[in-house]
């Protein structure tokens, strides 16, 4: 066995703003050299983090209305669709967590250092127009689900959501671990919500069926379309980078490391061994990997668990929106399957709001070199959501809107992350395979066409 006492790790840039405390992976090395070997809550600890923050924009208050209504008009027969999405949206979120991981930088400081300044800038413009309309969405979820448990007209309701995921943010710069337990809560509350809705309307029996790939015609194709086109969410490629920038440098660092993050693995040889050398960045990719799949697997388990309730209570029903889901569940299932959605919506609009607002300032610091309190970036980007509310635009029409605008932003993502995860110069031995590389790009394309034909079909039909 070679001895790792004589290895010599490389120089690490240190840990920027907010990294205290945000390693959510294996534990530094030793004195000894070598990887510990934790208990099993320890390596499970490991592992929660990041992607339980990119999570829940997957299951935002616009997959609420997209999934019911999916499973109301066509029963289970889209949950194959929900899967495809799934896995594409762990693809995407992976290559960004290791483009953190392996250069030390996120996305849009790449973009700013990599590209034509007017490029950089126009990525910028449209980066921040996502952002905006990720928190109109949330928002409004928030304040339709505040309206339909206590009453509160939606106007208030929006300034309570902003208030509240206000707090959730001051957890942000001064304890990102914080900020993601409170996160991953938010997203259990989701999980536990549907379940209980799964439980009382039995809607488990017959799902194996909506796994073999089918359709019922254009009006089915266009609703999988923007289940599919919709997976990812061009701000949570923009903050997963830079969540998981400095988990490698600082797994080199012992004394920055949390004593409660535990090791992947008892035996990592094959690993987090790079030429017989302990290689950090590599335990740091492995554990993130466990994180997406366990953190968007529950997003999906979600996402599914919406389709069949909606299949299961409303089936052949053509829904007006969420306060008619919320109405119907209450009639068919019962008042605690009412007030379970509306936990559920609720949890969602606040945890996806302070995210979006997270990854917006992410985004400004990365591609200007600017940084404006959050607090105070809130106070903006709710703005549009006040002011769509106080002209009384119907909220579910706002949320197809952000949804749109949303879909505009995917190509300005997703390029970049697929050109620069598949630089050697940039991603060192971390570069993606050709096959990754192929993989990327068809991702990439298809998932951009569907947004386009989207597009298209919001603004013509």
């Amino acid at each position: 066995m070679p001895d790792h006492r004589r290895s010599t790790p490389m120089p690490a840039p240190g840990p920027g703003p907010g990294s205290s405390g945000s390693v959510q992976t294996v534990e530094a090395v030793t004195a000894t050299g070598r990887p510990p070997s934790p208990g099993r809550l320890a390596r499970l600890a490991g592992l929660c983090g990041p992607a339980f923050v990119v999570a829940v924009a997957y299951v935002d208050p616009g997959n609420f209305a997209t999934n019911m209504s999916g499973g109301a008009r066509y029963g289970t027969m889209l949950l194959w669709v929900i899967a495809v999405a799934n896995v594409l949206a762990m693809f995407v979120q992976a290559l960004s967590a290791k483009l953190g991981i392996a250069t030390g930088r996120n996305l849009p400081e790449l973009c700013r250092d990599h590209l034509p300044r007017p490029v950089s800038l126009l990525l910028w413009a449209q980066a921040e127009m996502v952002a905006v309309a990720t928190d109109l969405a949330e928002f409004i979820g928030g304040a339709v689900a505040l309206n339909l448990l206590f009453g509160v007209p939606l106007l208030p309701a929006a300034a309570i959501t902003a208030l509240v995921s206000s707090l959730l943010l001051l957890l942000a710069p001064r304890g990102r671990r914080r900020f993601e337990v409170t996160v991953a809560a938010m997203l259990a509350v989701v999980l536990a919500g549907f379940a209980y809705q799964v439980m009382l309307s039995g809607s488990l029996a017959g799902v194996a069926g909506g796994f073999v790939p089918r359709l019922a015609g254009p009006d089915s194709l266009l609703l999988a379309t923007g289940i599919v086109g919709a997976t990812v969410m061009p701000h949570v490629v923009y903050l997963h980078s830079a969540l998981t920038q400095h988990q490698g440098a600082l797994l080199r660092q012992p004394e920055a490391v949390p004593r409660h993050h535990g090791a992947l693995t008892r035996q990592p040889r094959a690993l987090t061994r790079s030429g017989g050398a302990w290689d950090p960045r590599r335990a740091a990719l492995q554990a993130s990997r466990v994180d997406i799949a366990v953190a968007l697997g529950a997003a999906g388990l979600v996402n599914m668990a919406m389709l069949t309730v909606a299949a299961a209570t409303f089936d052949g029903s053509d829904l007006g929106g969420l306060e008619a889901v919320h109405a119907g569940l209450g009639e068919v299932l019962g008042p605690g399957a009412a007030v379970a959605f509306a936990l559920a919506l609720l949890a969602s609009g606040l945890a996806s709001s302070s995210v979006g607002t997270y990854a917006g300032q992410v985004i400004m610091a990365g591609f200007l070199r600017r940084r404006v309190p959050l607090l105070a970036r809130r106070l903006v980007t709710i703005l549009p959501a006040m002011a769509i509310l106080a002209v009384g635009t119907d909220p579910t029409r706002a949320l197809v809107l952000s949804q749109v605008a949303l879909s505009f932003g995917i190509p300005f993502a997703l390029v970049p992350l697929v050109v620069f995860t598949a630089r050697r110069a940039l991603m060192g031995d971390l570069v993606n395979h050709r096959a990754t590389t192929a993989a990327g790009v068809a991702v990439a394309a298809v998932i951009s066409a569907l947004n386009a034909f989207l597009l298209v079909e919001v603004f013509t039909g």
